[in-house]
């Protein structure tokens, strides 16, 4: 697998991870206590704020094999573009020709 890609296991630890915080914040019964919890909550959303950040650059990375294709698709609309505004001008230029 490319190294740029998120694979399935990295994604179940940050799934964990998530929870795990989610699951720290109901465990503080009083305000008090969730209030004395900041620097360990910051740490740990600190930690789940740069997993995140790796699983969004990397979900939406495009392998090689993926960008030449889509390079090729590019290519191909603006070719197509091109000949459509090469025949609309052609119509404009001698409007009396069928």
């Amino acid at each position: 697998m490319h190294e740029q890609v998120y694979d399935p296991e990295r994604a179940a630890r940050l799934v964990v991870l998530l929870r795990s915080i989610a699951a720290r914040i109901n465990s503080l019964q009083s305000d008090a206590e969730l209030l004395a919890a900041g620097p360990e909550l910051l740490k740990m959303m600190g930690d789940a704020r740069s997993e995140l950040f790796h699983y969004e650059v990397r979900v939406t990375y495009d392998t090689p094999e993926v960008a030449e294709s889509r390079r090729i698709v590019e290519e191909a609309q603006r070719a197509a573009e091109c000949l459509s505004f090469e025949d609309q001008e052609d119509e404009e230029d001698e409007p009396w020709r069928g």
